[in-house]
């Protein structure tokens, strides 16, 4: 009796002792293991000792508990390990991280993350030590734990050096030499500016030019008959030039300004003036087309007075040259005002030393590859030269003229044609010669990092802005379901979204119908630039977006075909060429090439398609008006139908058309009529004067004084509201 009261016991005293510990273990919630219910034998654990020692209870525990083994295990492991030290202050976090480095972050262990967790509104039962974290969450747990956080900067390299190539201090006064003076022609589009330097060059550049106006800019070197030589830039007068303009201004010492004698002063001339002024560049004013008898040089010189440009005989300081560029007339006279004016100026430059200069205008040509035209402002340029010129570099292979001949060396002032560049530069970006190779990979490469590291800056701004955001309607949709369950959250989120999903199909076809993609390419820069400014002052979205997928220099190519069969888009060309592979390829893919050579037209052209993708709109074309002057019921079997005696005031009513039923100015009912009668017979038309009986499809009872209109509908394409301001 006493031995079976103590097995008893021992058994009672051994259960109780494992209870505690499990519980202990719970309470500490080591490793987060899911409890299952353990079966526990019923017979009792017979001992041959009356009191059993330590290590025979462990291992009756363990047999019992196989869990308990593993948690034992997993804490001697713990025990182990070395502590982690614990973070003071603020937290660095990332957008990231996993369940081991938020923990290893915060100096503490993988259970007190869970811990935290166990605080907030966060799923973590698939969560393991490797499960990701995201931003909102990991901020969530650091707050929980009663830290601050603040995002880690991105892992920086070592602070780069300025590696950039810089101008050289300025010249010493004593080693300048005089320069050809650099001039840019200003004006409105066709008052004669290409005409004028084709007259002072002797060659037929207007002739060349698409529908005579210019393109984009053209810089000449002129010999006069006094031996002095001026470098004249030549750029567009059109509103889509408006940059190019702006460019040449910036590297020229002298304005001249043509303004055409029977026009006066146009949109483009203010323009050419604000721009002259900008740069703080003097002027020189040339009217032109004075052979004309509608020609009044007088009223130009007054109308400029309000824009602040005064000529000589007003008391300013302006020359003022009335000219005929067509037929020659006082040219000589522009020229020697122009080089009185240089010789004031007293140009000057540095022949000597490393090569500073100017990119006016660039392109791709098939033959040279990129191109650039540059005005040189110091130094010499000669072949083999290395040169850097915004994030591209060339090691100069051959130098041409105006005139495409090949020259050994250019020196301050002389325009030139470079070959040699590794990619197209930017139009306006400062060209400057650099010792070797090696070192321009270096400018190159800084500016690239420069460039990386602003957009990044600008990325992570919007990032942080979206995050904001999204985190902002997050907290509302947690207020909202907050009181659920998070198996509750989802499937009521599921049943709000389920919509979306099916609807995302269609919203996509609706999408691409009113989307117009257009691939882009130019001769030059300049050109792209001014299609590029135009088609960016497209304000027309909510009609049919414009989406400009691809833009470039060159040809027409195959990978530009391909673009716009993945886009379902149009390739436009401005002065470039598609070759027969090419436009064959665009047929078989069903994809528009439109080539043209003149901007104006290519705007055109762009405007007309937006139109093509806009749905029609239906409009109603009245066709007759009539009065209701009676009201009556006419029995149709056991039904009264409402009848209404009608006098036509105005055109005619015809039964196939459509009516409307219209009461105190509101329209009350659309549709077509059941029966059309006159003197009791069935009609098809009713014309003016004459007096019916009709009822309408659905059964409305008529009032005295209603009003009958018959119309027809029909559907009239839309235009876009977009104004490129031509």
């Amino acid at each position: 009796m006493n031995w079976s009261l103590r097995l008893k016991f021992e058994n009672l005293v051994q259960l109780h002792c494992a209870r505690r510990q499990l519980r202990a273990l719970s309470y500490r919630r080591v490793c987060r293991a899911q409890w299952k219910p353990v079966q526990l034998s019923v017979c009792l654990v017979r001992s041959v000792h009356l009191y059993p020692q330590f290590w025979q209870r462990d291992k009756l525990i363990s047999a019992a508990f196989p869990h308990y083994r593993h948690l034992a295990t997993k804490e001697e492991k713990k025990k182990s390990r070395k502590k982690l030290p614990m973070t003071k202050g603020e937290v660095e976090i990332k957008q990231k991280m996993t369940v081991e480095e938020l923990a290893k972050a915060m100096g503490k262990d993988v259970d007190h993350i869970f811990e935290a967790l166990l605080y907030t509104d966060i799923d973590f039962d698939s969560l393991e030590p490797d499960s990701i974290l995201y931003e909102d969450h990991i901020k969530l747990i650091v707050k929980k734990s009663g830290m601050k956080y603040k995002s880690a900067k991105l892992k920086e390299e070592k602070e780069k050096e300025n590696t950039d190539a810089v101008k050289r201090p300025p010249a010493d006064p004593a080693v300048l030499t005089p320069r050809p003076a650099v001039v840019t022609i200003l004006g409105h589009v066709d008052h004669g500016k290409t005409t004028l330097l084709d007259s002072l060059r002797k060659t037929q550049v207007a002739s060349t030019e698409a529908g005579g106006i210019t393109q984009h800019i053209g810089a000449f070197l002129v010999h006069l008959p006094s031996g002095e030589r001026i470098t004249f830039l030549d750029t567009p007068g059109h509103a889509a030039f408006s940059a190019m303009r702006a460019r040449g201004t910036n590297v020229t010492d002298i304005v001249i300004l043509v303004v055409a004698a029977e026009d006066g002063v146009m949109e483009q001339t203010v323009e050419s003036i604000q721009h002259a002024k900008n740069a703080g560049v003097p002027l020189i004013l040339a009217i032109n087309k004075c052979d004309k008898p509608e020609a009044d040089p007088e009223r130009v010189k007054k109308e400029l007075l309000a824009h602040d440009v005064v000529c000589e005989e007003f008391g300013g300081d302006v020359q003022a040259v009335n000219i005929s560029a067509l037929k020659g007339e006082n040219l000589m006279v522009l020229a020697e005002a122009t080089v009185t004016l240089a010789e004031v100026l007293e140009l000057k430059a540095d022949p000597t030393g490393l090569v500073e200069g100017t990119v006016i205008e660039c392109r791709k040509d098939k033959g040279k590859g990129p191109v650039t035209t540059a005005i040189i402002q110091r130094g010499t340029l000669r072949k083999g030269c290395i040169l850097v010129a915004g994030k591209t570099w060339a090691k100069v292979r051959f130098m041409f003229d105006e005139n495409g001949r090949a020259v050994d060396a250019a020196s301050p002032g002389i325009p030139v044609e470079i070959m040699g560049w590794k990619e197209v530069p930017s139009a306006g970006d400062e060209i400057l010669e650099v010792e070797s190779e090696q070192r321009a990979h270096e400018v190159v490469a800084w500016r690239n990092y420069v460039e990386q590291q602003e957009k990044m800056k600008k990325d992570m701004e919007i990032i942080e802005a979206k995050q904001k955001e999204h985190r902002t309607e997050y907290e509302k949709k947690q207020q909202q379901l907050g009181h659920l369950t998070w198996r509750q959250r989802k499937a009521v989120l599921y049943k709000a979204n389920k919509h979306l999903m099916v609807a995302k199909p269609k919203e996509r076809v609706e999408i691409d119908k009113n989307v117009l993609s257009v691939i882009v390419k130019g001769d030059v820069d300049g050109s792209v630039e001014a299609i590029l400014n135009i088609l960016d002052s497209y304000d027309a979205d909510h009609e049919c977006k414009l989406d400009i997928v691809h833009f470039g220099m060159g040809d027409i190519s195959e990978t530009d075909i391909n673009l716009a069969e993945t886009f379902n888009g149009v390739v436009y060309g401005f002065g470039v060429k598609a070759n027969e592979t090419i436009k064959k390829l665009a047929a078989k893919k069903g994809i528009k090439i439109k080539i043209h050579n003149i901007i104006y037209q290519l705007i055109e052209d762009v405007k007309q398609e937006l139109n093509s993708r806009l749905p029609s709109s239906v409009v109603e074309n009245t066709v007759g008006e009539a009065s209701v002057l009676d009201t009556f019921f006419v029995t149709v079997g056991k039904n009264k139908v409402p009848v209404a005696g009608c006098r036509v005031h105005k055109g005619m009513l015809d039964k196939k058309m459509k009516f409307k039923l219209i009461r105190k100015g509101d329209v009350i009912w659309k549709g077509s009529l059941s029966s059309l009668k006159h003197h009791k017979a069935d009609v098809q038309i009713i014309k003016t004067g004459m007096d019916c009986g009709l009822s309408l499809e659905k059964d409305i009872e008529f009032k005295v004084g209603d009003e009958i209109v018959c119309y027809e509908e029909k559907e009239v394409e839309q235009t876009t509201s977009w104004d490129p301001g031509f």
